[in-house]
């Protein structure tokens, strides 16, 4: 290459690069919205939130909230999520097999189990979500459908959650009531438009000429994974049991707390929590969950501090809950090396079949050395059965006349 076309594409791949066109604004976006990018600035937003907190509160609430636990709340914990975790896997069995791959349900709830508790000790929240997902896509040898089976039973998680909280937020006194009446109207406006652009998006990554098959493929997926008439009703139970589940966590963590009030004050504040905590800016789902709990019970007069201790005693609550799931790996491990022993064992040596009416041979050797055959000496018959037959075979074949002198009878008349 001489120097002018060296020249000339050094020139080219400048302008291709220059911010002037965007490429690299591209690509700074392109790196901002990577997973890993987006991971890290969850978590601190999240420990930004604690800190916060912790700054504005102290950490009494949470210490508070610490020794208030006693061995029957975690026991009750550990039921509730049973619950929960067991419903949950059940609507993701069923929207799995609404979109047309199999998952039998106690694997799910295994799975499951192992998830949440992914999902509370790692940052971010949703990466045993991730890790349940990708396994069940290659266990089924879809990782597409896989994946989307997943989103699918979170959707319907979500919209479960989004429903009650709407409902209840504007019917029943809580301290964001007459906010949310006014803020009801544009919220429905935009998110009809964060679906209409989410819907955009996806036609656009799909190549032209396949845009209306993907968008219809992705609607028929999601209506038979989640509206049809064998997983619909289902999704629906689980989907009301689950969220009950969730209440009834953070009714126990405020009845630990010590909060003097009743169920139908603290739903309100239970399901402000809960949605606090659908936002992705949270370490293990600890961040705004804490900042929402405390405003609101602040506002409803129970206490900011008594709304962190809530909050501080759900979570711990929950990750209680959530501890089957690292037993999971842990018992899989287990049965595979098992497995694997089994099938690296050798096999015992079969006996060889022996004769019958034969004395068994000699073992045979394992080692090197020379095999020594010792001949066998077949036994004696000695049953009468098998007594000389000449004399009866010469009988039968004999004329009447005929008489053998051994028989000591004489040649007569008689004798025939």
């Amino acid at each position: 290459m001489n120097t002018d076309t060296a020249e000339a594409a050094a020139t080219d791949t400048t302008e291709v690069s220059s911010p002037a066109d965007g490429g690299g604004a591209r690509r700074l976006l392109r790196r901002l919205g990577g997973p890993t990018v987006r991971t890290r600035l969850c978590t601190l937003a999240g420990v930004i939130i604690l800190g916060v907190l912790f700054w504005r509160l102290g950490t009494g609430a949470f210490l508070d909230g610490l020794r208030r636990i006693d061995g029957p709340t975690l026991a009750a914990a550990l039921g509730i999520g049973l619950v929960t975790t067991a419903f949950s896997a059940w609507r993701w069995a069923l929207v799995a097999r609404g979109i047309g791959i199999r998952l039998p349900l106690v694997p799910a709830v295994a799975d499951y189990y192992r998830a949440l508790f992914l999902n509370a000790a790692l940052p971010g929240g949703i990466l045993g979500d991730v890790h349940r997902a990708v396994r069940h896509g290659k266990d089924a040898g879809d990782l597409g459908r896989g994946v989307r089976a997943v989103v699918l039973e979170r959707t319907a998680g979500q919209l479960a959650l989004f429903a009650a909280g709407g409902a209840v937020l504007l019917t029943m006194p809580s301290p964001v009531r007459d906010q949310v009446r006014h803020a009801a109207p544009p919220a429905a406006l935009g998110l009809l438009g964060a679906c209409a652009v989410v819907l955009a998006l996806r036609m656009n990554g799909a190549p032209s000429g396949r845009k209306p098959t993907a968008v219809r493929a992705m609607l028929a997926e999601a209506r038979q994974g989640l509206l049809s008439r064998a997983a619909g009703p289902g999704v629906l139970l689980s989907s009301v049991v689950v969220l009950a589940g969730y209440v009834a966590m953070f009714v126990l963590a405020a009845d630990v707390a010590g909060v003097g009030a009743s169920v139908a004050e603290l739903l309100p504040l239970a399901l402000l929590a809960l949605l606090a905590m659908s936002l992705p800016l949270n370490v293990g789902g600890w961040g705004p969950r804490e900042g929402v709990a405390a405003w609101a019970f602040g506002a409803a007069g129970l206490g900011a501090g008594r709304g962190l201790t809530v909050a501080v005693v759900y979570g711990v609550l929950s990750l209680v809950a959530s501890l089957p799931g690292a037993v999971v790996p842990v018992a899989r491990w287990y049965a595979g090396s098992r497995d694997r022993a089994r099938s690296s064992a050798p096999e015992a040596p079969r006996p060889r079949p022996r004769t019958p009416g034969l004395p068994a041979g000699p073992p045979a050797s394992d080692g090197p050395g020379p095999v020594v055959r010792i001949p066998r000496q077949l036994p004696e018959v000695r049953s009468e059965k098998y007594a000389s037959k000449e004399s009866a075979r010469a009988a039968r074949s004999s004329l009447p006349f005929s008489a053998v002198p051994s028989e000591g009878r004489p040649m007569t008349p008689e004798s025939v």
